[in-house]
């Protein structure tokens, strides 16, 4: 045991006088990942935690960190955590979905390696298996500039990160069941803010003993409040009491500086705002974000209040909240807040050159995709969504992992550029495309819900949105110069949005709705970008060698030990194993490097 515990010891420093040498900064991160009761809307209920925290905790990093974390899965069920905007750069290996990378098995733990290569801003991790994010195990993401680099507006006083979002008494694995069995999740319960249930701002409305968000501030200083909208399906308008909020970034991209009382931030969108604390604090200031396009008589209670508390307050928040905007069902009021988002072009980010010395209004288009989205239908007799007709069908081996060890048969390339006219169907249909290529996608809503999309390895522009139909005409509306660049859009109801995307990381990325309930029934899909110069450890990382292996390829994987929290097979020996783990992978990262 001695000399095991003094050879760990000798790689340890081995390890750490490799990355003293590595030209970008390590982060570690060690998360247990498990259930724990909590009652954020007054219902004992169980949430998931990282270590023992719900919302999980904030990462804090700088462009160009190298970050490893240990994900220990405490659960009962198989987990995946993926990292909402990080582009991880030809490295799609790391991205937490299915179509790269095998579950982490209850009681097991693996560890994620990645850098947040030429980035900056507001993101969030989640569990993407499952509908687990329904239950939480989510958390912020925040990338700083590095000092060289200038910030277009002047240091803020602090920075405060806000999770919002819809929330059921439900379990997620009840909330499951639901879609399964063809119905749908109704309405739900409440709206939390970082987690917790709303301020007792009216007794009828809410009951007493539910536990509320306080954030405390000092008179005439300046926050960064980042906003994630974390929650299940539903759009939320957000707004502070008496306050104004100045747009600054979305998602990675620095914006015009642009001032609003409320913006509709919908699911899976991230933004982040500067707050001047500049009133006379005669009371506490209600923090709101309210239910869009519903009835708001009937979803009175789906309302998230927390408090703005000044350390010279002279008294509790009360009164009424602050109004929304006065479209119950119109939703032009919120295109039009869209539309007005413009990146700045002038301000570098990451780098020092300007935002805008990507001119991607100039650029060829080398493929047009529109993707369709109807209302659920039925497929051999079971609920399901779609997009242009396909309703996307998981492979039991990871898609990257089958290319790799040259596995057939396990998807298509046969994912059609225009909607095509026919009966539904369920099949692992992926976009085909190449490294360096320039698409042009576009999103057609033809629901009656607003949907949000998202792409993982890319930040896309967002160059157009409008009613109707899309057609090639459309394109004559397109913002050709300052569409604000982010990972995640959202689409009207009975409308189209247009993104542009430049193709320079190789690998399988994952395009998908974040309203977890659709796409838990089928609406997403892949986009391979292979490389026909480069290929493997060229363009594109090579795979770790922690990787897990399941479907086809399940006979090549090595047992582990289960050693979860929750595990009764945890053993005094779990540490040296998981550290070992650890600087196996740190290593191998290093020579990556």
């Amino acid at each position: 045991m001695a000399a095991a515990a003094a050879a760990l010891l000798a790689f340890v420093a081995v390890a750490g006088a490799l990355v003293a040498q590595a030209t970008d900064p390590y982060v570690f991160f060690d998360w247990d990942v498990s259930f724990i009761t909590a009652s954020p809307l007054g219902l004992p209920q169980k949430v998931i935690a990282i270590n023992k925290q719900f919302p999980g905790p904030v990462m804090n990093l700088t462009t160009n960190y190298n970050v490893v974390v240990n994900v220990l899965n405490s659960l009962d069920e198989p987990l995946l955590i993926t990292w909402d905007g990080i582009q991880q750069r030809k490295n799609c290996w790391q991205d937490g979905v299915l179509g790269t990378t095998c579950s982490i098995p209850p009681g097991w733990n693996w560890t994620y390696n990645f850098q947040v290569k030429d980035q900056i801003g507001s993101f969030f991790y989640f569990p993407p298996l499952s509908l687990q994010r329904a239950a939480g195990g989510f958390g912020g993401i925040t990338v700083n500039n590095r000092a060289v680099i200038s910030v277009p507006f002047d240091t803020p006083d602090g920075d405060i990160t806000l999770f919002i979002g819809d929330w059921y008494k439900k379990s997620h694995t009840d909330l499951r069941k639901m879609l399964d069995d063809g119905k749908e999740l109704g309405m739900p319960d409440g709206v939390l803010m970082n987690g917790k249930g709303p301020y007792r701002y009216n007794d009828s409305l809410v009951p007493a003993g539910i536990e509320h968000e306080t954030i405390k501030v000092e008179p005439g200083k300046t926050y960064r409040f980042r906003v994630h909208n974390v929650g299940i399906s539903t759009s939320l308008n957000f707004r502070i009491q008496n306050h104004n909020l100045a747009l600054v970034e979305t998602e990675g991209s620095y914006t015009m500086k642009q001032n609003f009382t409320n913006l509709d931030i919908h699911v899976g969108q991230s933004y982040s705002f500067l707050i001047t604390m500049d009133q006379n604090a005669s009371s506490d200031y209600y923090i709101v974000a309210s239910a869009r396009f519903v009835n708001e008589s009937l979803w009175t209670k789906v309302t998230g209040v927390a408090i703005l508390q000044y350390s010279n307050s002279k008294g509790k928040a009360s009164g009424p909240l602050p109004d929304p905007p006065n479209d119950e069902y119109d939703k032009t009021f919120s295109m039009n807040q869209a539309r007005s988002i413009r990146m700045n072009v002038s301000t570098g980010a990451a780098r020092p050159n300007p935002q805008g010395s990507f001119h991607y209004g100039s650029i060829n288009v080398s493929q047009v995709y529109k993707l369709r989205n109807e209302p659920p239908v039925t497929i051999n007799g079971k609920k399901r969504t779609t997009l242009s007709g396909i309703s996307f069908s998981p492979p039991d081996t990871p898609m990257r992992l089958a290319d790799l060890y040259d596995k057939k048969g396990v998807y298509t390339l046969d994912f059609p550029t225009m909607p095509i006219d026919g009966p539904p169907v369920m099949k692992t249909s992926v976009i085909n495309s190449t490294y360096k290529n320039f698409l042009e996608i576009v999103f057609q809503n033809n629901d009656t819900k607003v949907q949000t999309y998202h792409i993982d390895g890319y930040a896309f522009w967002v160059v157009g949105m409008d009613y109707g139909e899309w057609t090639e005409n459309s394109r004559g509306t397109y913002n050709k110069w300052d569409g604000v660049s982010r990972c995640t859009t959202q689409v009207f109801p009975g409308a189209w949005t247009a993104v542009m995307l430049s193709l320079d990381s190789p690998g399988f990325w994952n395009v998908r709705t974040e309203n977890l309930d659709t796409w838990y029934l089928g609406q997403e899909t892949y986009i391979r970008v292979v490389d026909p110069d480069g290929g493997y450890n060229v363009t594109e990382m090579v795979a770790p060698d922690n990787m897990l292996y399941c479907g086809l390829l399940k006979d090549k994987q090595k047992a582990q030990k289960p050693h979860g929290s929750s595990s009764s097979s945890s053993s005094a020996a779990s540490p040296n194993r998981y550290w070992l783990a650890v600087v196996v992978s740190l290593v191998a990262a290093v020579f990556v490097q």
